[in-house]
């Protein structure tokens, strides 16, 4: 099948919608023409006919149907352009009479037409417009009188007429195409700009964008829908490009530990006191490891698809309390107090595994950055049909320009002055992630050396969520 390209498809639409009301006001102006050409002749002819029944006479009891001056009438005489044919039938359809102009030829009656009714006929090959109209003479019916008048010129003109437009349409069709072609090839040039930029738009090259037409038409909006597009799956490349990046380095800073160590450790022999601090040490780098890796793990399976949310209640007063239990060594070791205020159980619909994901990284964060012997307060309450979780520490505190900056990966704030204050930098892009999933309202205010207050709104609906 013939495939056409999208300009002489719009072309070609273009046409055939015009040719449509080209036909329809061809039509009617042919129409008009027609009609106009016939009811000049049809006028003619009932004037003829009634000048030829106010002639009937009788005279000496005879019947007289035409004064002999009348026949020599030049039109009754002679085959003019649109001669006018006069025959006259007794009651047996016989001829009585007829012009001199019809000379050998006679007009035929015909017995299926009405009387007075005007139709279309031919006399041998000449098309013509006949009448038939019975004659009365003082109320007795003599005959009929026939009056027919030549179509030669009329056909002539019609057929003129239809020829030209005819013509004229196939003539206007291809015109109109090429202009059609013409005006959507200018018209599409967007496209094909979208169509070239396309093609030289690879993974390596995201720079290239579609020039946006000066008329801000829907191919403008198209242009800079695409563009925009291509600002997103930009972002998106770069921010892959260094999240792999930076998951490397993350991933080799360990690693490369574990193996220097290792192999200082093999070099002499040692102490079974030194070895087991080497050894001790390689496992807390591996410890780091495999939570680097699962946090990873977790940031893939939200950038790369939407995870179907199970939804079920969750009991945030029995969360908070695990994530503080998986905590306990750290909580005494560095004598901190925590204080939880929770005076009544407060309870969710939302997915119980990411719920306790978003507290465990945000607690872990408030007791890790506070001070020895510091201070975590954990609170509920509602609020406007929320049920907000406030967690606010008295630790080292987040700076200003740091704010935003918390939420991307492998990010630390602080960890040049506190080098002793281990982390991946992933927690938070991971809360952030997910309380984004959950439609959770997320809020951090900090200050250095002051601490970090972390705001979190809950819906108590499932319907909330979607």
């Amino acid at each position: 099948m013939l495939q056409l390209s999208f300009k002489n498809r719009i072309a070609l639409n273009y046409i055939v919608t015009t040719g449509l009301l080209i036909v329809a006001v061809f039509s009617v102006i042919y129409s008009i023409v027609k009609h106009t050409v016939y009811s000049h002749i049809d006028e003619k002819i009932k004037v003829e006919i009634e000048n030829h029944l106010e002639e009937i006479k009788e005279v000496d009891g005879k019947v007289i149907l035409i004064d002999e001056e009348e026949w020599n009438e030049r039109e009754h005489n002679t085959v003019d352009v649109n001669p006018v044919f006069v025959q006259f039938l007794d009651v047996n359809k016989k001829i009585i009479e007829k012009a001199p102009n019809l000379k050998t030829q006679t007009l035929e009656f015909n017995d299926s037409v009405a009387d007075f009714e005007l139709f279309d006929t031919k006399m041998g090959d000449h098309a013509i417009r006949q009448i038939q109209v019975p004659l009365h003479l003082k109320g007795k019916k003599i005959g009929y009188v026939i009056v027919a008048m030549s179509l030669a010129d009329s056909k002539m003109v019609l057929n003129n007429l239809f020829d030209i437009m005819c013509l004229s349409f196939l003539g206007i069709l291809l015109l109109l195409f090429f202009i059609a072609r013409f005006f959507a090839g200018r018209s599409i040039k967007p496209i094909n700009a979208i169509i070239n930029t396309s093609k030289i738009i690879t993974k390596d090259n995201l720079k290239a964008r579609i020039p946006l037409p000066k008329t801000r038409d829907e191919l403008y909006l198209l242009s800079k829908t695409i563009n925009n597009l291509l600002n997103r799956i930009e972002d998106a490349i770069e921010r892959e490009k260094q999240f792999t990046s930076d998951a490397s380095h993350e991933l080799r800073t360990p690693l490369t530990v574990i193996k220097g160590t290792l192999e200082v450790l093999i070099r002499k022999p040692r102490d079974n006191k030194e070895y087991e601090e080497k050894i001790d040490y390689c496992i807390k780098e591996v410890d780091h490891l495999n939570m680097l890796v699962d946090q990873l793990l977790l940031m893939a399976r939200f950038e790369n698809q939407s995870k179907n949310i199970k939804t079920e209640s969750v009991y945030l007063n029995a969360v908070v309390l695990d994530v503080l239990q998986l905590n306990t060594e750290k909580i005494n070791t560095r004598d901190i107090k925590i204080k939880l205020n929770t005076q009544d159980d407060y309870y969710i619909q939302s997915d119980n595994f990411l719920v306790i994901t978003i507290l465990r990284n945000i607690i872990s964060n408030a007791i890790k950055y506070t001070n020895n012997g510091g201070e975590v307060d954990i609170s509920f309450f509602k609020e406007n049909e929320k049920i907000v979780c406030k967690i606010s520490d008295n630790g080292i505190g987040i700076a200003k320009q740091d704010l935003e900056s918390v939420f991307n990966p492998f990010f630390r704030s602080n960890s040049t002055d506190h080098p002793e204050i281990k982390g991946t930098g992933l927690g938070l892009s991971i809360v952030k992630r997910i309380t984004e999933l959950l439609r959770i309202k997320f809020r951090i205010e900090s200050e250095i050396g002051v601490g970090t207050t972390v705001v979190l709104g809950f819906n108590e609906n499932r319907e909330s969520l979607y």
